[in-house]
């Protein structure tokens, strides 16, 4: 059977780096001549890119694994493959648990994947290819595929280099390894060259980009250089720490127009105990002190945050200075998650482990503080006029879907857009102006 006539459909779960992964073993799959498709019931080969981060993550990873199998049964499909954190934490217990499928990849063999499919093919049984240290860049293409709509992320970086408690991404994609300034620059290029406007950088922490390539943060630099490209237009960063936002990046994104005044700083907690106990490097007062120099210095600036509640040792002091900081640092858009507790990582076995329906009531008192703090902030904007790019349409089919500088995708609310004169497309971008936002955040707009 010729290569041509196999088609393969890819699925990608988790964040923003698995959906890259995914991209890149897309490219390498049709550039060995696969017929690269998006429909599982037609599809001879699934391949799985799974999250393995937190509890939630995995039972989604496996529930969509354990989906896909029955297409043995009721389709074409023959083999079924598991790639990415998932397999890379437990490869052999999938393998064992789930006869179902044929082959797991690690996060330092995604650039294996043509290699195992036509080992599949050739009739080899039940490969585990996850052998030697996690995570890697070797799997990244400068001219990979690119499936989302008027946007497309790029990867500066992989792992991490922060070790903390509750986290198991140093396990899973192993330390932080920045990727070649010129590799990124290329990629950036070629992604403007298929007219892409938006480009948003990821990595586990992209404001230590370069630290250990070059041996100092080449963030700010990077964002200058990538700045330069034509036919980009907004760059937006996302997944920092507040320790690496210093004054050369709050400088560069204040003064760089084609960056959005848009930061992502996952701060995790309000506590400093907690911070303490969870190995992270801030404090209550670094975070007070970054978020005002922000505020100054970056008219406009949206910031995103993430918390944990119920880590170990969480007590109901310590959450309430969490509620009573987030009231104070006003973080305009807020995500929370509840702490999980994972194997390899210090937490999992730390004593005075939260009761899951206290950590339960703390995650609902946060949504509740969230939901108050954005719907007033989204308020604010009411009848500005901004600039939008279009996403897509709306599922009645009566708004476009859009966003701002302000909006970073499938996290963030949505713009929807009435066009007043003649159709958009997507990847426009168009001058809006706020008429009506809804208490769920979402904001429409009319074209001016």
């Amino acid at each position: 059977m010729d290569n041509k006539d196999i088609s393969i459909t890819l699925i990608a779960l988790g964040c923003s780096k698995n959906l890259i992964d995914c991209e890149c073993m897309s490219t390498i799959l049709a550039d060995s001549g696969y017929n690269v498709i998006n429909n599982v019931s037609e599809s001879d080969i699934i391949v799985v890119n799974t999250c393995g981060f937190i509890e939630s993550a995995k039972t989604e990873a496996i529930n969509t694994i354990l989906e896909c199998a029955e297409y043995k049964k009721t389709g074409k499909l023959k083999y079924l493959i598991v790639t990415g954190c998932l397999s890379q934490r437990y490869s052999g217990e999938v393998l064992k648990e789930m006869p179902e499928v044929d082959a797991v990849l690690g996060t330092a063999h995604y650039q294996d994947i043509a290699a195992v499919v036509s080992d599949l093919i050739a009739g080899k049984q039940r490969i585990n290819d996850t052998e030697g240290r996690p995570g890697g860049l070797a799997h990244l293409s400068t001219q990979r595929d690119i499936s989302t709509p008027s946007y497309a992320w790029l990867k500066i970086g992989e792992g991490c280099l922060h070790r903390c408690a509750f986290c198991a991404i140093p396990l899973i994609r192993g330390t932080f390894v920045s990727r070649p300034f010129e590799d990124i620059i290329e990629e950036a290029r070629n992604i403007a060259s298929k007219g892409y406007k938006e480009i948003i950088l990821a990595a586990q922490d992209t404001t230590n980009y370069g630290i250990d390539l070059y041996k100092k943060r080449r963030l700010a630099e990077l964002l200058r250089a990538l700045s330069e490209i034509s036919g980009i237009e907004i760059i937006r960063v996302m997944y920092g720490y507040m320790d690496g936002i210093d004054d050369e990046l709050i400088d560069e994104i204040a003064n760089n127009p084609k960056i959005a005044s848009y930061l992502d700083i996952p701060i995790q907690h309000g506590s400093d105990k907690i911070l303490k106990a969870m190995l992270r490097k801030d404090t209550a007062e670094l975070i007070t002190e970054r978020l005002n120099k922000i505020r100054e210095r970056i008219p406009g600036v949206i910031v995103r945050t993430t918390v944990m509640v119920g880590f170990p040792g969480e007590t109901e002091e310590d959450f309430e200075e969490l509620k009573l900081n987030l009231a104070k640092w006003q973080f305009d858009r807020l995500g929370c998650f509840i702490f999980s507790p994972e194997e390899g990582t210090k937490a999992f076995d730390m004593p005075d482990q939260v009761p899951d329906d206290i950590k339960q009531r703390r995650y609902d008192e946060i949504y509740e503080l969230a939901r108050e703090i954005s719907s007033s902030r989204v308020k604010s904007r009411l009848n500005s006029e901004i600039s939008v790019i279009i996403d897509g349409v709306s599922d009645d089919g009566i708004f476009y879907v859009g966003r701002s500088y302000g909006e970073s995708p499938e996290v963030d609310p949505k713009i929807f857009v009435a066009a007043t004169e003649g159709e958009l497309n997507i990847g426009d971008i168009v001058k809006v102006k706020i008429v009506d936002c809804t208490d769920e955040y979402d904001m429409t707009g009319v074209t001016v």
